[in-house]
């Protein structure tokens, strides 16, 4: 899935919290955090800091990964050089 926002990511994660059928609560007894956390980054996303970021997802089972946009010179150095 492509993510190109704060607030398309907390969107994503809150749709996948409830198919999973995961309260906020739940999901910050699993790595420490108050419920009132969860609830902040589903509102205002933005705000978040990185680190409580990287806590949901741990407690989601899931993990972000960054990759260059494709056709930009970059990624296509990063190609060649190899």
């Amino acid at each position: 899935m492509k993510i190109t926002s704060p607030e398309q990511l907390a969107i994503f994660l809150k749709d996948t919290r409830k198919q999973e059928k995961q309260t906020q609560e739940m999901l910050a007894e699993k790595v420490g955090l108050r419920q009132d956390t969860i609830s902040k980054f589903e509102k205002n996303p933005a705000k978040t800091q990185i680190e409580t970021l990287f806590k949901i997802l741990s407690s989601m089972n899931m993990e972000l990964h960054i990759e260059p946009k494709t056709g930009h010179g970059r990624a296509e150095a990063w190609k060649e050089e190899w």
